[in-house]
Order: C-alpha cells, then sequence, then structure tokens
C-alpha cells in the first residue's frame, strides 16, 4: 500500500513560481513511475508531467513544456514539480499519482492516487 500527499499548493501571481511536492509512504518507492495530474474547476483531468521509475525519463504536456519540471528523489520518496512562468490557466487542482513499475500518463493507469492540492495563478 502507497499513500500519496500533495504539498506546496497555494496562490501566486501570474508569472510566479511554485514547487509542489508529493511524498510517498511505504517501501519500494523508486519502483514506481510518478505522475502529476491537474483538474481546472468545470473540465476534465489533464495529464501534466510524469517521470519514469528505472531511468528517470521524463514526459510533459504540451501546455507545461518549458515551464515545468518533474523530478525525484528517491531518497526521500518524494517527487516534485517545480512549475514557473505560471499563468492564470494553470489554476487547478494537482494530483499525484504512481504507477507500480509503469508510469501513469492515463488516470486509471495509476495504483494509487493523492488527494491533491489547489494552485490558484491570478492575473
Amino acid at each position: 500500500q502507497v499513500q500519496l500527499v500533495e504539498s506546496g499548493g497555494g496562490l501566486v501571481q501570474a508569472g510566479g513560481s511554485l514547487r509542489l511536492s508529493c511524498a510517498a509512504s511505504g517501501r519500494r518507492f523508486s519502483s514506481y513511475g510518478m505522475g502529476w495530474f491537474r483538474q481546472a474547476p468545470g473540465k476534465e483531468r489533464d495529464f501534466v508531467a510524469a517521470i519514469g521509475w528505472n531511468f528517470g525519463i521524463t514526459t510533459y504536456a504540451d501546455s507545461v513544456k518549458g515551464r515545468f519540471t518533474v523530478s525525484r528523489d528517491n531518497s526521500k520518496n518524494t517527487v516534485y514539480l517545480q512549475m514557473n512562468s505560471l499563468k492564470p490557466e494553470d489554476t487547478a487542482v494537482y494530483y499525484c499519482l504512481a504507477g507500480n513499475r509503469k508510469v501513469p500518463r492515463e488516470w486509471t493507469e495509476a495504483d494509487y492516487w493523492g488527494q491533491g492540492t489547489q494552485v490558484i495563478v491570478s492575473s
């Protein structure tokens, strides 16, 4: 069983930065691919970024490429999402996902989901 707890959300002005963290409980964190999704009010959940469990290969949604960076620290059982040059359209609840030896690029591909952290970007 893995529990995921996101943190780092908040209110920021457009052009600003935030770093989200997702702390995972349990063992074998290094065997999990990790993903970030987000859901804006009235919209569907969208893939944001993911990082593999073996070589740390990263993938991003086109809307965040060049602005967001996903990384992981296996010694701390934590995955991060550094968000720069934030825009009002980045406002959403951000969720952390974990997949056992797979990279969750779809919501249903994950084995575990966090509760989410709110990000609000003001214009």
